[in-house]
């Protein structure tokens, strides 16, 4: 019987995964793992981990000859060391399509929200202040442009459900070739260039090497006065002094935050106390379905490459097979 690490989780509960893997002949671990030396006791002798934030980095990895397989609860996989998984034999595996319509409707409700002061006029209203200017003034959405930075899944569907709200719609992604851009959106060919010609930027990127602190100093200096940035992506891609100092400067009229860099967001931050910043708890995903699609993906990946020796959703190919 192969046994299966859920290594950490913050649901309620775990009834779906426990029916899918124990249904599939698994002998299910279950844990809240917070540091590799936990993920490294609970997993011994696990063929596989099925984690939503655990760390596995190379140590990990390399500690644990019989792990053949990381199931990572979500589209993202930054807290998975793939290149020490790919140099083990490793499969490393996601959950990539399971909220892309809740994602872009979340970006677009938090742009709205910000650009039309949605929560400022509710908190002026509740401060007693009745009028339509209390909280400033409000562009005309069909005036604006909006940028979309990464034109994957989620990026062409933000697009798409915005293309009716804003006048222009702009991507930069550099990985896309012409054809793969919307004839609706006009391709930017630098961020700086985007930063330029945008209202509203919205992020839709991985978080990795190459885009850890991708919006930073250099991006707010070529940015358009008056710049509203929303990000579900995640929180990293942001270098944040250079986002506050941007809010300082009167660069942002904005910021609308669904992900940070550190979560929960630090009592101490001043984002909490900026009327300008909106924030939202991670929450870009979630809808019902959304959250049972994304867990039972990241667990069937466990059953599949346990049944048929690959998983539905690899991000790494491995070498490493399952025990009979």
């Amino acid at each position: 019987m192969p046994k299966v690490l859920f290594a950490d989780y913050d649901y309620h509960e775990i009834a779906l995964e426990r029916s899918i893997l124990e249904g599939a002949g698994c002998e299910l671990v279950v844990a809240q793992c917070r540091s590799e030396d936990e993920v490294i006791a609970a997993a011994r002798d696990c063929a596989a981990i099925l984690l939503q934030y655990a760390p596995i980095t190379a140590r990990v990895i390399a500690a644990l000859p019989s792990l053949g397989l990381v199931s990572r609860i979500g589209a993202g996989f930054d807290t998975v060391d793939t290149d020490a998984a790919r140099a083990h034999g490793v499969w490393v595996t996601n959950s990539p399509d399971y909220g892309v319509g809740e994602v872009a409707t979340h970006a677009l409700a938090l742009a709205l929200a910000s650009i039309r002061n949605v929560v400022a006029y509710d908190r002026d209203v509740r401060a007693g202040k009745w009028h339509f200017l209390s909280s400033g003034t409000i562009p005309r959405a069909s005036r604006l442009t909006l940028g979309i930075v990464g034109l994957g899944r989620i990026g062409k569907r933000m697009a798409h459900v915005s293309r009716d709200v804003f006048g222009r719609v702009v991507a930069f992604d550099p990985y896309l070739i012409d054809g793969d851009f919307p004839a609706y959106v006009e391709r930017m060919p630098t961020l700086a260039s985007l930063a330029a010609a945008a209202d509203v930027v919205s992020l839709h990127t991985p978080l990795n090497a190459e885009t850890r602190g991708l919006v930073g100093d250099a991006f707010f200096a070529a940015a358009r006065r008056g710049l509203t940035l929303v990000n579900t992506a995640r929180g990293a891609v942001v270098a944040m002094p250079a986002l506050l100092a941007a809010l300082d400067a009167g660069i942002l009229r904005g910021a609308a935050l669904d992900v940070l860099p550190i979560e929960p967001v630090p009592a101490d931050s001043p984002l909490r106390s900026d009327p300008r910043v909106i924030l939202t708890p991670h929450a870009a995903f979630f809808s019902v379905e959304a959250e049972q699609e994304l867990r039972r993906k990241a667990a069937q990946n466990i059953v599949s490459w346990l049944a048929r020796g690959r998983p539905d959703y690899p991000v790494v190919e491995g070498t490493r097979k399952a025990e009979a």
